[in-house]
């Protein structure tokens, strides 16, 4: 029995793109490890690749299929396929790849709603949940935040005003798995053809709310260390289940690392960003320049000066999206001395100085 790519998501925008490529099938991506892929297409799952010639064409990692692509493929045989290509993507969320590279890591696509993860112990952090917001909103998906083992935090009520502070006009919601406190929160996102995908560190407890969600045990879990907090990795690769409704659910891979690829600084930051407009330069930094309304908000106690801090930190490191090894260098040079010319000159004004 053939079945319906509606239900996983297959819109009529999707459909319009699939018909460019009349002699293959459209399928969706539903696991992926490192090169080989299971794909969901009208004749049920596939296991399916890339060909050396689709190799040959990519420009960067983001030309690679994820988990939650649309794809065009050619049938093998019953089982199996070659992904041809990529159907245009309605949102994708990715991060900087952990290391020195300045390449980045796909981590979902055609994700509707992103929920952020973390748990109210020691993974708890204001700074990395803004960069959370900001690959979110950067991505075309609309973030929720979750906060899970509320049963372990002794102060809800300023946990949450320190997180309202930061996370202007997004859905945060309390979670305790081991009561099920929280999942009727979850249910409203919970909609028949809809993506959600769950982000966050080992051990916060993504994996937990997901088996309960779809109402099975089918992701192990794991306890988090008793000697930091941090979390156990019980997640391996990206992968999608189906809740009994009909939705989506994307697991992810724990993350330590969260690098930026590319952000968007103005809905994580818009508080900084309405204040900025206020400043007497255009291109006011907020670190000493006069008439700054940023820096008169910290010093009115207004602003948490933490959270400017972050503001700039990943401001800095948006600019460098993009740039090889030696760009970023240059544009490194420019902000911190006005360019590579401005550095050879004081470089040879502090040699010359220490000569006498």
């Amino acid at each position: 029995m053939k079945k319906d790519l509606k239900l996983y998501g297959f819109t009529k925008k999707f459909k319009n793109e699939s018909n460019n490529y009349s002699e293959l099938i459209p399928a969706r991506v539903i696991e992926s490890h490192r090169s080989l892929y299971k794909i969901i297409s009208t004749d049920g799952i596939l296991t399916a690749k890339v060909t050396g010639k689709y190799l040959n064409q990519v420009n960067s990692t983001e030309d690679f299929p994820t988990v939650g692509d649309f794809v065009m493929c050619d049938l093998v045989d019953q089982k199996s396929a070659i992904i041809k290509a990529i159907l245009p993507r309605e949102s994708v969320i990715t991060r900087k790849a952990a290391g020195n590279t300045h390449n980045s890591q796909l981590i979902a696509a055609n994700v509707d709603t992103l929920f952020i993860c973390m748990s109210l112990n020691e993974d708890l952090n204001p700074r990395r949940l803004e960069r959370y917001l900001s690959i979110a909103w950067d991505g075309g998906s609309i973030p929720v935040i979750v906060l899970t083992k509320s049963d372990l935090c002794d102060d809800i009520a300023s946990v949450l005003l320190q997180i309202e502070a930061i996370a202007l006009g997004v859905d945060i919601i309390l979670s305790n798995t081991v009561e099920n406190d929280g999942l009727n929160q979850l249910t409203p996102y919970l909609k028949p053809t809809k993506t959600i995908a769950f982000v966050g560190s080992s051990g916060v407890g993504k994996s937990t709310l997901i088996n309960k969600l779809i109402g099975q045990e089918l992701i192990n879990t794991g306890s988090i260390r008793i000697n930091d907090g941090k979390g156990r990795h019980t997640t391996s690769h990206r992968q999608m289940f189906f809740s009994p409704n009909g939705t989506m659910i994307i697991d992810t891979p724990g993350m330590r690392e969260l690098g930026l690829q590319s952000v968007n600084l103005n809905k994580s930051f818009a508080d900084i960003q309405e204040l900025a407009h206020e400043c007497k330069f255009r291109n006011c930094s907020h670190t000493n320049e006069p008439g700054c309304a940023v820096l008169a908000s910290v010093a009115a106690g207004q602003l948490d000066s933490k959270r400017l801090a972050n503001f700039i930190k990943l401001s800095n490191e948006s600019q460098y999206d993009s740039l090889n090894s030696r760009e970023i260098e240059n544009k490194k040079l420019e902000r911190m001395f006005g360019g590579k010319n401005e550095y050879k000159r004081q470089k040879r004004a502090f040699k010359n100085k220490k000569s006498y």
